[in-house]
């Protein structure tokens, strides 16, 4: 059965399209558009009127896309920033009613691990030994997950930092010496005092996951956080974006991801594997046969 996922983050609103076959699932098409939500939430924690008008118009776009393509069910949610939000369920509403009674669902911080966490266990090549353990690093939070693939959740956090929230210290381009050290200790703080189960295996997914595989390469260890983020320091925007085909916004938000990944790997004391799906492949296969 062809689904759609619109999921409305921090950053980006995505649309991923897909087949699904049980526990399976095939790619047909996927959309991003950034929207930074987050970044442009108003001094009193709320969003503004011409920023809920942005979202409305990318996630109609994008529902009229995963129509055409066939999907019979779609889902759209909402994350962090809009979890945060004072006027979050306006933006919900407005949704609804520019885009054919299209429902938002504002997930919860564990609702958001745990979906995040099946839907990574499940595009893995293999069955992962357990624990495993997810790292998720959103936009506007972080979620670090531990269980037994495919669903089973033993252990979970959603903590309120992420690339969007980090990325507004690096200032510089390239940010310097100084802000990335600061953003370091801002994140190993807000780890500090989580006690995970030890994992056999962690995996990170990010927005910038395919981003950090070409930077980092697949498995980030010390020596490959200190070779990304070493390329990031010492080279603006506009180089990265040349050299390595990316987007200009991701680049962007790039070194305080990895920052805040280095800081989950350290804690966990285990490299991380950059891995594939996360919260929207998690959506579609734990949905309901029609």
């Amino acid at each position: 059965m062809r689904r759609a996922c619109i999921d409305i983050g921090s950053n980006t609103t995505r649309l991923l399209v897909a087949d699904c076959d049980g526990p399976r699932l095939l790619e047909v098409h996927q959309e991003r558009s950034f929207t930074h939500v987050g970044r442009d939430l108003r001094g009193d924690g709320t969003i503004g009127p011409a920023k809920i008008d942005e979202v409305c118009e990318v996630v109609a776009a994008q529902l009229r896309s995963a129509r055409e393509l066939g999907a019979v069910a779609v889902r759209c949610v909402a994350t962090a920033s809009i979890r945060r939000a004072g006027n979050g369920e306006q933006l919900a509403r407005a949704i609804r009613a520019s885009c054919e009674g299209l429902s938002v669902e504002i997930l919860s911080g564990e609702a958001e691990a745990r979906l995040a966490f099946i839907g990574v266990a499940a595009m893995l090549d293999q069955r992962p030994p357990a624990p495993l353990c997810v790292v998720d690093v959103g936009g506007g939070s972080c979620e670090l997950v531990v269980g037994e693939a495919p669903s089973s959740v033993a252990w979970w956090v959603s903590l309120p930092l992420g690339s969007g929230d980090l990325a507004t210290q690096l200032r510089g381009d390239p940010p310097s010496t100084a802000e990335l050290s600061d953003a370091r200790r801002r994140a190993n703080a807000l780890l500090a005092d989580l006690h995970p189960p030890a994992p056999a295996l962690a995996v990170a997914v990010s927005g910038g996951a395919t981003s950090l595989r070409r930077l980092a390469g697949p498995v980030l260890d010390a020596a490959a956080f200190d070779r990304a983020l070493h390329v990031l320091a010492t080279n603006p925007a506009h180089d990265l974006v040349r050299r390595f085909s990316l987007d200009v916004e991701r680049v962007r938000l790039l070194a305080a991801g990895i920052t805040i990944l280095r800081a989950a790997s350290e804690l966990l004391g285990l490299p991380l594997l950059v891995g594939r799906g996360g919260l929207r492949e998690g959506i579609l296969l734990s949905a309901a046969p029609d």
